[in-house]
């Protein structure tokens, strides 16, 4: 009885580690076969372009250390790119040149981003094509208390003096031109300042004929900023306000149709009496 125990139990551990042998080592191998083996992916293409290896500001003249090689796939290549650094710190007449905007940590280098030969950074490179830069004189009241930054928008409103004398003080306000960029406010021209002081002077981007008012304007009156809300493109119906307008209430008497407060009729006199006493003279 206790050989057929023994032999049970040999039998058992035997079908055991068989089943684990197929489970562990068998079919792993059976599975792996009968798979089919994907074929290799080709390794895409790539170039090299140049990036800037930290954020670089506006205005900074450029060094080998802040740049460095990227791989861009062939179909994702920034049109102009440069492919060495050595091409970029020749870009200015064969020397380091000025970056034109601000650029970001692993942003291409461009030529458009960057001076040309002999240039610097400077308002010229921010103008649109067919448009001016216009410099007019402002204060920190005028300019809009040094809020208007450079790449913000603005009005531009004169005020002259229509005055006769001292004693009949007449002025008048016109908006000369609505919707204006600002490019630089004295000689800040940085669209990512964001350092605000009392302004002297603001340069404007304007067509030819808006550069000819604003000409006219400087010597008419004082022109000053109205600082526009971002993304505010509308332009406004307006008309020339006349300091009459304000004191009378909005609107000038005679175009009412009234000549003015009259003043309240003096009360009729009485006649005078004179009584005489004695002789009657």
């Amino acid at each position: 009885m206790r050989l057929i125990t023994i032999v049970s139990l040999g039998a058992s551990a035997a079908l055991g580690l068989a089943a684990l042998f197929v489970a562990k080592v068998v079919l792993p191998v059976q599975a792996a076969q009968a798979t089919p083996v994907a074929a290799p992916r080709p390794a895409a293409r790539t170039l090299p372009v140049v990036v800037a290896a930290q954020p670089i500001g506006y205005g900074v003249r450029l060094e080998a250390r802040q740049l460095k090689i990227a791989r861009y796939p062939t179909d994702a290549m920034p049109a102009g790119a440069f492919s060495t650094i050595e091409q970029v710190l020749a870009q200015d007449a064969g020397g380091a040149p000025v970056t034109l905007v601000p650029l970001g940590e692993r942003e291409p280098l461009l030529p458009a981003k960057l001076s040309g030969p002999g240039a610097r950074a400077s308002v010229a490179a921010e103008i649109a094509n067919g448009m001016r830069a216009y410099t007019i004189r402002v204060s920190e009241v005028s300019g809009v208390g040094g809020h208007a930054l450079p790449g913000d928008r603005v009005d531009v409103v004169l005020m002259r003096d229509l005055s006769t004398d001292d004693k009949h003080r007449e002025f008048v306000s016109e908006v000369v031109l609505q919707n204006v960029r600002l490019l630089g406010v004295d000689l800040n021209a940085d669209p990512t300042s964001t350092k605000v002081e009392p302004p002297s002077t603001a340069t404007l981007e304007v067509s030819v004929p808006d550069a000819q008012k604003l000409a006219v304007a400087g010597d008419l009156g004082t022109l000053s900023l109205a600082l526009r809300r971002v993304g505010a493109a509308e332009i406004a119906d307006v008309r020339p306000m006349q300091s009459r307008e304000i004191v009378s209430g909005g609107a000038p008497l005679r175009r009412l149709g009234v000549a003015g407060p009259r003043r309240a009729a003096a009360p009729a006199r009485a006649p005078i009496i004179v009584i005489v006493e004695g002789d009657g003279a």
